[in-house]
């Protein structure tokens, strides 16, 4: 079985490293981050994000006075096509 599927149905796509979750190779940085670092990608709903690993990789947009974090490059793109739709979904 391939992960051909989750691929298609996933903005960050398996070719793309995840630096706000799996820190490209230090380890997994969501392992030992205080409760308040985490949130999750308002793009890849249920995606676990470090707030600090994504904003050193700069994975984040400020919208209203919010600041979003993303799992992945591909996910500030679709961020940035209809903000209000990601920002309602973490409301």
């Amino acid at each position: 079985m391939t992960n051909d599927s989750q691929a298609e149905a996933s903005c960050c796509g398996t070719s793309t490293p995840n630096p706000a979750a799996a820190g490209n190779g230090r380890g997994n940085l969501l392992g030992g981050s205080p409760a308040d670092d985490l949130t999750t990608c308002p793009v890849m709903a249920g995606s676990p994000v470090s707030k600090t690993a994504a904003e050193a990789a700069g994975l984040y947009r400020d919208y209203e006075g919010e600041r979003y974090y993303f799992c992945c490059a591909g996910c500030g793109p679709a961020f940035d096509a209809d903000p209000a739709r990601y920002a309602a979904s973490m409301a």
